[in-house]
């Protein structure tokens, strides 16, 4: 089979590998009906997860059809649609039992593209088939569904969730690519007042106002931090989302957060950012951080098919997948080509 494949950083290559086997009796083989890109891809290949290592498969968001199952599969069979999420659960660990899966102590978290070879592939090896995949719903579409593999509940949980964002909240996200516009769809379910979106590229800003934004601030022409005071009457946001993964960035979202405010971070970090803890200290300002649990999925998914969520207006190009290598340069300049998710198919 085909596959994309990292070589160490900014060196990556569309290539002949072995199709995947078998290996626990737990696992499943999935034909990759739809993929994508993620921000954590392009991370990867800046050499900002050195746990990554030559060789690896990267890639994992998938929406598939089972091909094969271990003997100890027991709810997942052989011709199922299944939406293979971005976080792989044993189901039995400690952290597993309290719904933290990306935390999972046996064998599985974030795993796939990163320790073990991923989904941008013609076949993925699934570990954990029975609580690593979601049925796909008949009437839903692949690309659809493919949004909730890893954007959707990452946004909702690690920026929203873990915010606390309440009714009449004034929000403020900190970068406006899939995780931000997500945390933008994901805040909107709890009625804020105000959705500030902030971002350097006027395309991705002016896809924020499409999914609810407010108000939007290009943060290379404007003062971020005084527009935000003088809209909240000098207090500052409720809750400050940063959705981008630079020290900048999350130094910018702990500057905008008001006393007894939230701030979370959602960003994947390869470099330290400054923590102003001489100023933060006394404002009973809480910080979080996390890796997505997917604990949300089956509410977003049952959202999605619902019509409450448009997991639709995520995607906007399409490649096949001899055209990997082009969905990458799609998805790397994105503030030239307006790209906020690709799909990837056969």
């Amino acid at each position: 089979m085909y596959a994309l494949v990292y070589h160490g950083p900014n060196n990556k290559a569309w290539e002949e590998v072995p199709k995947p086997t078998l290996i626990d009796d737990t696992d499943a083989i999935v034909r990759v009906d739809a993929t994508t890109i993620c921000g954590s891809d392009l991370h990867i290949l800046k050499g900002d997860v050195p746990a990554v290592t030559d060789g690896r498969i990267l890639g994992h968001e998938a929406v598939g059809t089972v091909e094969s199952v271990g003997a100890g599969v027991k709810n997942v069979k052989v011709g199922d649609r299944v939406l293979v999420s971005c976080i792989t659960s044993c189901g039995t660990c400690r952290f597993c039992r309290e719904s933290r899966y990306g935390q999972c102590l046996g064998g599985g978290g974030w795993i796939l593209g990163h320790l073990i070879d991923g989904t941008q592939a013609e076949f993925v090896r699934v570990p954990f088939a029975d609580t690593s995949t979601y049925p796909v719903p008949a009437s839903a579409a692949d690309e659809d569904i493919l949004m909730l593999a890893d954007i959707l509940p990452t946004g909702y949980e690690i920026g929203v969730l873990n915010g606390h964002v309440k009714p009449g909240d004034v929000v403020a996200i900190v970068g406006a690519g899939p995780i931000g516009l997500s945390a933008i769809v994901g805040a909107k379910l709890f009625s804020p007042s105000h959705i500030i979106a902030i971002d350097l590229a006027d395309s991705r800003l002016d896809a924020a106002k499409r999914f609810g934004a407010d108000v939007t601030i290009n943060n290379g022409r404007e003062d971020a931090l005084a527009k935000v005071m003088e809209f909240t009457g000098g207090l500052g946001a409720d809750v400050a989302i940063e959705a981008v993964g630079m020290p900048a960035t999350f130094e910018l979202a702990a500057s905008l957060i008001r006393p007894c405010g939230h701030i979370a971070n959602i960003g994947v970090h390869g470099k330290p950012a400054t923590l102003h803890l001489e100023k933060l200290w006394i404002r009973d300002v809480t910080i979080t951080t996390g890796l997505v649990d997917t604990y949300s999925t089956p509410t977003l998914l049952r959202l999605t098919t619902g019509g409450q969520l448009d997991a639709a207006q995520f995607v906007t190009h399409q490649f096949k997948m001899n055209d990997m290598l082009a969905a990458y340069d799609t998805s790397a300049r994105a503030a030239d080509t307006g790209a906020l998710k690709v799909v990837i198919t056969p």
